[in-house]
């Protein structure tokens, strides 16, 4: 588990950062040193492990900076299992929906499937040599001693080939397994049994029970009932995808999946809270009204934060070393506003600072996955080739921006509007008047001739989202 975290330094993880997110460099470095901190934990001697417990942090800034970004890509550079939530899903006086508990389990869930999936690629190789004999076996089935080989057709007739005994009738599966593993055979149609899981839907009449008894009860009916195999008739190729994924299962251990799944979310787990903002009540309000129900959320989230254990259908997990990543625009509130044992679980604060036109022109040129990148990637599916000139970036930051600073500032966010607009006549026209071949080049004039009316006009409804 810590052998991909040991290639992780913080300057490395700020530069794996650096690709996808512009800026906001200090809160790059304290996520960068938070995920370090787990390596040198699990490295630390045994008897103080349990004392290290993980530097949780607090990101203040508006939206679309890049608090959400930042927390997602650390995930995915730290292979770990990640779950975002919003607080104020929590609001509701007497939590009718999600309990905050629900956060756990889904990073539960998370890790079980990550898990998995790396179980399944382990033992690729033997499921689909299984696959590939249960294909044979519909083609060709087995004979032993003197018999036929009857292959089956497409009209549900049989080419019988007479044969001396099983061994050419083993030959004859080898031939058709090389063609088979070349696609030769991709198009022929064969049955085959896929197995169905007959667990139902249980309702319960009377108290009130909670998620994890539901699902461990309908877990157990439906071990309980016998699995029912379904025959369908589909091509070799079909067959393959269907196949190789319930092979590949029966291949894995699911217990060891789950003991290893928990063990990975206990201690690389992280959990994205956002809006925060809005449990935080304000001190100086009464002592009623909705700022009960969300003092109540805080101290809801007290436990699970500060660590504690969670029963889920996967089996107990702690919460001690999860890192927990909390977020709000504080607009209103303050981090202050927070009660004062939920602010000391947060003890790094970062202040994610505004995105500027600079920042705006980068991210449209810069990250891996920067949305000019994506226009191109979706138009050369067409055989259209789209090009942006330097001049054009430049002016679609310096609208972007100018939108943001009169109406509302929705960060990062306001690039996705504006390319919208300046690329959607483009988008509907391929490929019926747009043909394959052509060229398309966005210069700064043609941004400014389809967006600069649309910014002199004051009522920007079609901007805000």
């Amino acid at each position: 588990m810590t052998e991909h975290l040991n290639r992780l330094t913080p300057r490395q993880i700020v530069f794996e950062l650096d690709q996808y997110i512009i800026g906001q460099n200090d809160a790059k470095r304290n996520v960068a040193i938070a995920l370090r901190n787990r390596w040198r934990r699990m490295n630390s001697p045994e008897d103080i492990q349990r004392e290290i417990i993980p530097n949780n942090i607090l990101m203040i800034g508006a939206t679309g900076v890049g608090k959400t970004e930042i927390a997602r890509r650390l995930a995915k550079i730290a292979d770990a299992p990640f779950v975002k939530v919003e607080a104020s899903k929590f609001t509701e006086v007497g939590y009718v929906g999600r309990d905050v508990e629900s956060m756990v389990r889904d990073l539960v869930e998370q890790a079980v499937g990550m898990v998995r999936t790396q179980k399944k690629e382990e033992v690729k190789q033997k499921a689909e040599q299984a696959v590939e004999d249960i294909i044979l076996d519909a083609l060709i089935p087995p004979v032993h001693g003197s018999s036929a080989v009857k292959i089956k057709a497409d009209n549900n007739t049989s080419e019988v080939m007479p044969e001396d005994d099983a061994e050419l009738n083993q030959r004859t599966r080898e031939r058709f397994r090389e063609k088979i593993r070349n696609g030769e055979l991709d198009s022929r149609k064969i049955d085959i049994e896929v197995q169905q899981n007959q667990a139902p839907n249980v309702g319960m009449i009377g108290g009130a029970m909670d998620d994890v008894s539901m699902m461990n009860i309908q877990e157990m009916i439906g071990n309980m009932m016998p699995r029912r195999g379904k025959k369908r008739k589909v091509t070799v190729e079909e067959a393959r995808k269907i196949l190789l994924d319930e092979e590949a299962s029966k291949l894995i251990d699911m217990d060891e999946v789950k003991l290893e799944a928990i063990k990975k979310a206990e201690n690389l787990g992280i959990i994205f809270i956002d809006e925060i903002d809005k449990v935080a009540s304000s001190r100086s309000g009464g002592g009623g009204g909705p700022d009960v129900s969300r003092e109540g959320v805080q101290r809801d989230l007290l436990p699970i934060v500060e660590g504690s254990a969670v029963n889920t259908k996967h089996g107990v997990i702690n919460t001690d070393h999860i890192l927990f990543v909390a977020a709000g625009a504080f607009h209103v509130a303050k981090p202050s506003d927070l009660i004062p044992e939920l602010q000391g679980r947060f003890p790094i604060r970062v202040e994610l600072n505004s995105l500027t036109e600079s920042d705006f022109y980068q991210i449209l040129k810069t990250p891996k996955n920067a949305l000019t990148k994506q226009y191109v990637a979706m138009m050369e599916s067409e055989g259209v080739e789209l090009e942006f000139e330097d001049g054009a970036l430049r002016e679609i930051a310096r609208i972007a921006f100018e939108v943001n600073s009169e109406v509302e500032n929705i960060g990062a966010r306001r690039l996705q509007t504006v390319m919208s607009l300046l690329l959607n006549d483009f988008m509907f026209d391929i490929p019926d008047v747009i043909g394959a071949d052509s060229h398309i080049v966005v210069t700064a004039d043609l941004v400014s001739e389809k967006l600069s009316a649309l910014v002199k006009n004051r009522d920007l409804s079609q901007y805000i989202l």
